[in-house]
């Protein structure tokens, strides 16, 4: 795909990386690559990408695909594993709602549809190369970015790891990071309910980490939380 670039030079009186990010959002949400131009199987339904860029947030959600119930709503994490990450966070709907606070950015924009025991199927593969680079260029006042799930953690980290090694390290990895910093979490689905028993350490250690994190981003932000 070609690169996105500005069709017209901004007003003088408007901010022109805000004018850049708003024609990159409307060509990501026109974008129809997966069922056009498919690496692998089509999309089983008509693409609806779901994804919030913003210029004022500081946290950026990496997360995986849109679920089912996105799909139809047009509003990611709108679910039990939504409400399960905003347990994470530390913030109710209106805070983690507000494009101020967070940025949501997942690695495959549409529902994939589901595979033969009804889950999920992985994320696209068309989307990430196609436009995450671009869009993060355009957001360079993200100070930290949480990784949700493998694929966006081998996105983002490029090591070829299994999650739960990946945010085992989590404490090196955000250490390690320079702006933004880098935090690697479990997908937040149900499915992950055994392994966070397993794992306590997990609510124990980096929950509390993660939302003081988040609690001083948004207050140093000026945005609602």
């Amino acid at each position: 795909m070609e690169p996105f670039l500005p069709d017209q030079a901004p007003k003088p009186d408007v901010d022109p990386s805000e004018v850049e990010l708003s024609r990159l959002a409307k060509a990501m949400r026109a974008c129809r690559i997966c069922r056009d131009m498919p690496i692998g199987g089509t999309l089983p339904h008509e693409p609806r990408p779901i994804f919030v860029v913003s210029r004022r947030a500081r946290i950026l959600i990496a997360s995986q695909a849109p679920g089912v119930r996105a799909h139809q709503s047009g509003i990611p994490f709108q679910d039990p594993s939504g409400i399960r990450l905003r347990q994470w966070l530390g913030v109710d709907e209106d805070a983690f709602y507000n494009p101020a606070n967070f940025a949501i950015l997942p690695m495959g924009f549409c529902f994939p549809g589901h595979d033969r025991q009804k889950g999920d199927l992985p994320p696209r593969v068309e989307c990430a190369p196609a436009w995450q680079r671009q869009a993060l260029d355009l957001m360079p006042q993200i100070e930290l970015i949480l990784l949700v799930g493998s694929h966006s953690q081998r996105f983002h980290l490029g090591a070829n790891r299994a999650m739960a090694t990946t945010v085992g390290d989590w404490r090196q990895i955000l250490a390690s990071s320079n702006k933004p910093n880098v935090l690697p979490l479990p997908h937040p689905s149900w499915r992950n309910s055994s392994w966070l028993k397993r794992n306590p350490w997990f609510e124990d250690e980096l929950l509390p980490v993660l939302q003081h994190r988040v609690r001083l981003l948004l207050q140093s932000n000026g945005a609602a939380s």
